[in-house]
């Protein structure tokens, strides 16, 4: 059985930038002078909670898919198509907290990685049930 180390490194790199979202939003916070548990008050402060709650909405999605993407067909292209995630999400929230408006390619991006490993995996899974059986 393959140790998938490298969805295995993904996985934690995703998790830490999910982290340094949070740090964004404690920075925006003092910067802002707005307090928790208070969401609203600064538009910036606003944007940056945004961006953390979305990624938070997609990691449910993306990590089971990347992790069975990588188990039924191949771990170092769920890896790539991890790190393309991660892209795209880095990308959305540079975007949105720059101006709301520039939050799309990031999105598309990491939408359409998380939709080859949700769909592949699904695929794969079916395949393998239909062909091999259980």
């Amino acid at each position: 059985m393959s140790p998938h180390s490298w969805v295995a490194l993904v996985t934690i790199a995703a998790l830490i930038v999910y982290f340094w979202m949070g740090i964004r939003v404690a920075g925006a916070r003092r910067v802002s002078g707005i307090d928790a548990p208070a969401m609203t008050g600064d538009p910036v402060l606003e944007r940056h909670i945004r961006v953390q709650a979305n990624t938070l909405e997609w990691l449910p999605i993306f990590l089971p898919a990347l992790w069975l993407f990588a188990i039924y067909w191949n771990d170092l292209i769920a890896a790539g198509l991890g790190v393309v995630w991660i892209i795209g999400r880095l990308l959305y929230a540079f975007g949105y907290v720059a101006d709301p408006g520039k939050r799309e390619l990031g999105f598309i991006i990491q939408f359409l990685a998380a939709a080859v490993l949700l769909l592949g995996a699904g695929g794969r899974i079916i395949w393998t049930l239909v062909t091999v059986g259980a």
